[in-house]
Formats: structure tokens, C-alpha cells, sequence
């Protein structure tokens, strides 16, 4: 008798601290038989799946990683032997992570998949760090981009006018001087306020803030870790009028 096909979640992460995961993706992973995930998902997220098998199938630039088609080969295998896979990304899996080709996959192929929202890093690590990408009088939008080519983001930078939105680079830090390079020749002031936010909502978390014309020369050891650049008005903001709660604070408030 055939097994019944099992089902494929591709889970939003978060930006990594576990408590940042939604409900249900905490829920998928409690309930998983195998984990593919990302190379920068935490080891305490990965905690959250007590008893799945697991695989780090993430991608790093520079480095060796899984062929997007042998992850495709490998959920698609599992599911057809009736497991519950779950497909970790940090982050949310629409937001640059290839969710919609995983889920183009699964379709085709004729495997149940569901798509579980995560909280992107694009948002959080700004917030996390007092910074709305959106403030009156300020920043009425913002745009996302990957900073991990330049024949993606160069055009999308190229079409907006100076200072008229706040832009959050991701998988940029390597590419920060050719970006603020682009920008200040778009007419960008070279006194907007910058910040790189490495490592939100991990103990390893570190802030730079300056400005655009410093961003492309400010030596940076990110040590692995995650960044998210933000640059525009609202980076003056970050900080202000709050307190940094520890974790201690919040425990003594409840």
C-alpha cells in the first residue's frame, strides 16, 4: 500500500531570537520529522524541533553551499515517504529567501505545502533598535532590497528620488561601499544617517550608526553574523526616548 504524502512548511524564522518565531511555525517544528535550514538559523531555534532529523542546507556567499535544486530533490523525496518537512528561513521565506521558488517546486511536483510568515529582519532589526522605517514627517515609505548583486538593487536605487524613502539593504554588507557610492552619485546628502544592525535579536548583537558618506569606509568584522543596513532620517531616531529593557527589567515588570 502507498504511504501517504506528507506536506512541506516553509517557515519564517524570524530575525533569531526564538521567541520572535510565530506560534505556528514554533508549532510546525515541535511537529516536524525533518528540518532543512538555513546557515544562520540559531542553535536555540533549532531547539524548537526536539525530534526532527536535521540539515543545514543554507547558502553563504563565497562559500560551498546546497544546490537550490538538491533542496528542491530532497523536500520532495521526503514528502512522497509521508514526513512532515519543514523548511526553515531566517526571516520570512517570501522575502528574498527563495520561498517562491521552493513553493513553485513543491506545486509542480504535486506535494502539500503551506507557507508559514515570518517576521523579516528588513523590519525587526530596525525596530529592535528604536528605528521606524516609517515616521511623519520623516520617511513616508520604504524600500527593501538585496544587496547581494548590483544588477538587482542598481536599478531599484536608481529609480528613487534622494531622501524620499528609507532604504534597508540586506545580504549587503559586502557590497555597502559600492551602494553608498550609487546613492551619494544620485544626489543623496552624504550626512544622511546610516546604520548597520548586525545580529538583531541575538546576544550577539552590535550597532554602527554614521553617516552615507562613511558607510562605503568604516571597517567592519561582522563575524558571520547577519546585517541589515538602514539609511534615511529615521536612523536619527534610533534610541530615542526609550530605556533598553533587559531581559532581567522585563522578567521584574511581569
Amino acid at each position: 500500500m502507498r504511504s501517504p504524502v506528507g506536506i512541506v512548511s516553509l517557515v519564517g524564522a524570524g530575525p533569531g531570537d526564538p521567541e520572535l518565531i510565530t506560534l505556528k511555525g514554533a508549532r510546525r517544528l515541535a511537529e516536524a520529522d525533518i528540518v532543512l535550514h538555513d546557515a544562520l538559523v540559531t542553535p536555540e531555534m533549532l531547539a524548537l524541533a526536539g525530534r526532527a532529523l536535521r540539515y543545514s542546507v543554507g547558502k553563504r556567499a563565497g562559500r560551498p553551499s546546497t544546490p537550490q535544486e538538491r533542496i528542491h530533490a530532497i523536500m520532495i523525496r521526503a514528502a512522497r515517504h509521508g514526513r512532515k518537512v519543514v523548511r526553515l528561513k531566517c526571516g520570512d521565506p517570501f522575502v528574498f529567501g527563495r520561498g517562491g521558488e521552493e513553493a513553485t517546486a513543491l506545486a509542480e511536483a504535486g506535494i502539500p505545502c503551506e507557507i508559514v510568515p515570518g517576521v523579516t529582519s528588513a523590519l525587526s532589526a530596525p525596530a529592535l533598535e528604536g528605528i521606524p522605517v516609517t515616521h511623519r514627517g520623516l520617511a513616508s515609505g520604504f524600500l527593501v532590497v538585496s544587496g547581494h548583486a548590483a544588477k538587482a538593487y542598481r536599478p531599484v536605487l536608481e529609480s528613487v528620488a534622494p531622501q524620499s524613502v528609507t532604504v534597508v539593504i540586506l545580504m549587503g554588507l559586502a557590497t555597502r561601499g559600492d551602494t553608498a557610492s550609487l546613492l551619494l552619485a544620485q544626489g543623496w546628502s552624504p550626512a544622511t544617517p546610516v546604520a548597520i544592525l548586525l545580529g538583531a535579536s541575538t546576544e550577539a548583537t552590535r550597532t554602527w550608526i554614521g553617516t552615507l558618506s562613511d558607510l562605503g569606509q568604516t571597517p567592519l568584522a561582522a563575524e558571520g553574523l547577519p546585517g541589515t543596513i538602514v539609511i534615511g532620517d529615521v536612523v536619527s531616531l534610533a534610541g530615542a526616548g526609550s530605556v533598553p529593557a533587559t531581559s532581567d527589567a522585563v522578567a521584574a515588570a511581569r
